[in-house]
């Protein structure tokens, strides 16, 4: 095909070209099977359910922008179609993510703390709602059943119900768990329920420390994941976790972690219990 002033090549702007992959839902996903391998009519067809006419028009569409080209019954990306759709892709990828946390955002840590939209590209987003406020907390209790190492520091989602006694139980069967709490922790586990309290401390695998300036959000470190709760300050109650194992996070959360591990001590098992 002979390059002239009416193809796309040569009019209008990338935002064109954008607009264009996003009008109908079939288009990014067909450039993109094409950068994967060569596809014939039919097998696009069948992948994305639209018209045949539709397919021919979105074929003789992605050649004028020379994005693909044709090898006998079967078509292709070109190496700029390939380019386009990795851009597309990611582009799509990113607005995902920003969807996720776009009302959930405020809750999470601020930028100051190092933390990025792109540790959670791949996290799962559990937000409270009114038909189901305890989502966050029941998923933050699902995490603790497959770790035998614990460590958290903030606002204690495990502490609310019904993760409490979750968390007490995986202790006494021997998960090793660290918590950096404010002061009002001890308190609380001195008025709540304390025989259980006392006997998870008395298994020997749970260490209390006590800061006085933790941060507005908590971190958790599990095995393989890392959890961040968000809560409302006002209603004292979480509002989303999101856990996640990208290896950016969790040197995140570890670096967290560690700064205030190493400034707060240990609290003695009789002032907890007593």
């Amino acid at each position: 095909m002979s390059r002239n002033s009416t193809t796309p090549s040569a009019t209008g702007s990338p935002i064109d070209d954008i607009a264009y992959l996003a009008r109908s839902d079939h288009r990014v996903p067909m450039l993109v099977a094409l950068t994967v391998r060569p596809r014939s009519r039919a097998e696009l067809w069948e992948m994305t359910g639209v018209s045949s006419s539709t397919i021919r028009r979105t074929l003789r569409e992605f050649e004028d922008r020379r994005w693909i080209r044709r090898n006998g019954y079967q078509y292709e990306a070109t190496r700029l179609g390939a380019y386009a759709a990795s851009a597309m892709a990611n582009l799509i990828e990113r607005l995902e993510t920003e969807r996720k946390l776009r009302d959930v955002w405020h809750w999470l840590p601020g930028e100051d703390s190092g933390f990025t939209i792109d540790m959670c590209a791949d996290a799962v987003v559990t937000v409270a709602d009114a038909d189901d406020p305890y989502r966050p907390v029941s998923r933050f209790a699902s995490l603790l059943e497959g770790t035998d190492r614990f460590r958290f520091v903030g606002f204690d989602v495990a502490l609310f119900e019904p993760c409490k006694e979750e968390l007490c139980r995986r202790v006494t069967d021997g998960m090793r768990t660290e918590i950096i709490d404010p002061p009002r922790v001890a308190n609380y586990i001195r008025s709540t329920c304390p025989e259980l309290f006392s006997e998870t401390l008395a298994s020997g695998n749970l260490t209390v420390r006590l800061h006085d300036e933790l941060p507005p959000y908590g971190v958790g470190l599990f095995d393989r994941r890392i959890a961040i709760s968000g809560y409302d300050p006002d209603g004292v109650t979480v509002r989303v976790l999101i856990d996640t194992d990208d290896p950016g996070a969790r040197e995140w959360a570890n670096s967290v972690y560690e700064s205030y591990r190493r400034t707060t001590p240990t609290i003695p098992l009789e002032t907890i219990v007593e």
